[in-house]
């Protein structure tokens, strides 16, 4: 087995370990997440993140472990805007606090299973056709400028959403959560609860998302073992990131201006590819923190007028 083939394996020990006692002892009665534990649990992962990172960097290059680095920052960020929307699905569905783990951790399960089929497919499509990351950087690019221009919606009608009118079709829903059940019996008649919504959003939610996500990723790097644990790591912390800034996520209201700074960066660096111009890991990771760090600094110092 080669090295990359023990990491791997150290790696599935790790997420599936730690999937397994947070479900099976951390959490399994539901209650609220305080912002303590969150900021216990979301410094762990970060920790274990940097510890793999060490790992990369020790054995295989410190080029791969820059790379991994950059996927995994531009993944977290992007991750912000997911935590937005979820916190609208949640509100939306008044969904009690105690039952907003279980649905996140149902959520990233099926976000976890959704992204290596996406990076699979990312792989072998850029390994037949290396020209489609010249596709992905033009988009990146797009994506980057159509966020500048857009306004995040803080009121969303998820009555009419389509995914929700098409579930309502197929499926029998109750408007309930019903203790965290997933599935309620009444009178003979099986139902899904609001809470199995809330989760398939959530899913739904991840797969739209995906779509910036992946490119993004493939532009930094294209080795698929980087890729896949850099995303993984980064969606794992996903929870505790949510508890841990769901008060605060607003003030940071430039973060969307540097995740859109890094997108354009990003997709610009590889259609600099066509003329040959390389811009190496390093300079990207320095370009991905300097814009992180600037955003969140103007944030504090130029706080949104409410």
């Amino acid at each position: 087995m080669s090295v990359e083939s023990y990491l791997s394996v150290l790696f599935g020990v790790i997420i599936i370990g730690f999937l397994i006692l947070d479900l099976g002892y951390f959490n399994k009665k539901s209650h609220r997440i305080s912002p303590k534990e969150a900021a216990w649990q979301s410094a762990f992962w970060v920790a274990v993140s940097l510890g793999f990172s060490g790992l990369i960097y020790y054995f295989l290059g410190q080029n791969l472990a820059i790379e991994f680095l950059s996927a995994y920052v531009t993944e977290k960020m992007l991750s912000v805007d997911n935590l937005f929307v979820i916190m609208l699905i949640f509100s939306y569905f008044k969904l009690e606090e105690a039952y907003h783990h279980r649905a996140l951790f149902w959520g990233i399960m099926g976000a976890i299973i959704c992204r290596a089929i996406f990076i699979s497919a990312g792989a072998f499509i850029i390994h037949q056709f290396f020209w489609v990351l010249y596709i992905f950087g033009a988009f990146l690019v797009y994506t980057a400028i159509k966020l500048l221009a857009d306004k995040q919606e803080e009121h969303i009608d998820y009555g009419e959403n389509k995914i929700v009118l098409l579930a309502k079709r197929f499926l029998p829903f109750t408007a309930n959560h019903h203790g965290g059940k997933f599935l309620f019996r009444e009178h003979g008649k099986t139902y899904f609860t609001s809470l199995f919504m809330v989760v398939l959003l959530v899913e739904a939610t991840d797969i739209v998302f995906a779509i910036d996500s992946i490119p993004a990723v493939f532009s930094i790097s294209q080795n698929l073992f980087i890729v896949f644990t850099s995303n993984i790591f980064a969606i794992m912390g996903l929870r505790s990131l949510f508890f841990l800034i769901e008060s605060v996520l607003k003030r940071f209201h430039h973060l969307q201006k540097g995740l859109a700074f890094i997108l354009f960066f990003i997709g610009l660096k590889m259609l600099l590819g066509i003329v040959h111009i390389h811009i190496s890991s390093l300079i990207s990771f320095g370009v991905i923190m300097g814009a992180l760090g600037l955003s969140i600094l103007l944030s504090v110092i130029y706080p949104k007028k409410i």
